[in-house]
């Protein structure tokens, strides 16, 4: 079995550098913000995990089923010697992917989280021995410098994770993803798809309350590391769907005038009754608006896949 190779391209302080600049820009704008990646501390990532399995949240099942009915096709259109996954986490779905592509030399993971890195790709080997794995602690949001890998190369990114970044951060990624790729190499990218509002607003807002849990974190978050005195059960989760530009958008609203302080940052945080504080948004996508985004980058669609309700997709595009 070949060893692991794990690249580190994040410095060992890059995570609370962030955290300190995210928070402090977000909460000095008006409206307030901070961004969704600020969920995922271990209680985050397990409620999330959660949320996947709620009868309300479709799109994991969905994209899972693409997966597990589509790879054949999938790994046949794209040819794969190198997998690179940008936000692997555990690797579970693309899993369907890497038994299906016979010709896959090695396998990219990269994710911030060094121990969901090393876990998956150790597990990997295991099932499969000859795969080399070269996993990549980065931020996939940053420009990113991949090994030297056989081609062709197919870039995932799976789970919709696209829709949380806003029009002009999709543009920048969709065309920093271009410049890892040579022509004829790949992305398969996940979308989910406009459907009903109801719908939608659901799966942002269970009857169990876990999303609403999850969205609070982030400031559970925001109180550890850097000493700030939210209290949680003093902001209300509100999950909205914007008509026009087609997304949800999840929110915390203030029960009432408050005074939050953040002592790492020595900044004072006034809120008022009512105020609301934006934590993420997700868009949501047609097939017309995915081609155009993907040809601004240099990408041309070539296959596109959802599951049986139609509720999400799966698109192959290839570099020009």
């Amino acid at each position: 079995m070949s060893p692991l190779h794990v690249t580190r391209a994040l410095p060992e302080d890059a995570t609370d550098a962030a955290l300190r600049a995210d928070v402090r820009r977000g909460l000095t704008v008006r409206p307030k913000w901070l961004p969704p990646k600020w969920f995922y501390d271990a209680r985050g990532s397990e409620l999330f995990e959660r949320i996947t399995a709620l009868p309300e949240y479709y799109p994991t099942r969905a994209e899972r089923e693409i997966l597990a009915d589509r790879a054949g096709e999938i790994a046949a259109a794209s040819g794969a010697r190198t997998l690179v996954e940008l936000g692997s986490g555990s690797s579970e779905k693309t899993r369907y992917l890497i038994d299906a592509l016979p010709a896959l030399a090695v396998y990219v993971p990269v994710d911030v989280s060094e121990s969901a890195l090393t876990q998956a790709g150790r597990a990997l080997m295991t099932k499969r021995p000859g795969l080399d794995v070269h996993a990549l602690i980065a931020d996939f949001t940053a420009p990113l410098a991949l090994p030297k890998t056989p081609g062709p190369r197919l870039v995932a990114f799976l789970g919709g994770t696209i829709g949380n970044l806003l029009p002009a951060e999709r543009a920048a990624f969709l065309a920093s993803v271009r410049g890892l790729l040579a022509p004829g190499d790949g992305l398969l990218l996940g979308t989910d798809l406009v459907k009903d509002e109801r719908v939608l607003v659901r799966a942002y807002d269970d009857a169990a309350g876990v999303t609403a849990a999850f969205n609070k974190n982030v400031l559970t978050v925001v109180n550890r590391e850097l000493d700030a005195d939210f209290d949680p059960a003093a902001f209300d989760h509100v999950a909205l769907w914007d008509v026009e530009r087609e997304w949800i958008e999840m929110r915390l609203r203030s029960r009432t005038a408050q005074t939050v302080k953040v002592p790492a940052l020595n900044l004072a945080v006034d809120f008022a009754a009512g105020e609301e504080l934006r934590t993420e948004v997700s868009a949501k996508f047609r097939k017309d608006g995915v081609s155009a985004e993907l040809a601004a980058a240099g990408l041309e669609l070539t296959h596109w896949w959802t599951d049986t309700e139609g509720r999400f997709a799966l698109s192959l595009s290839l570099a020009r």
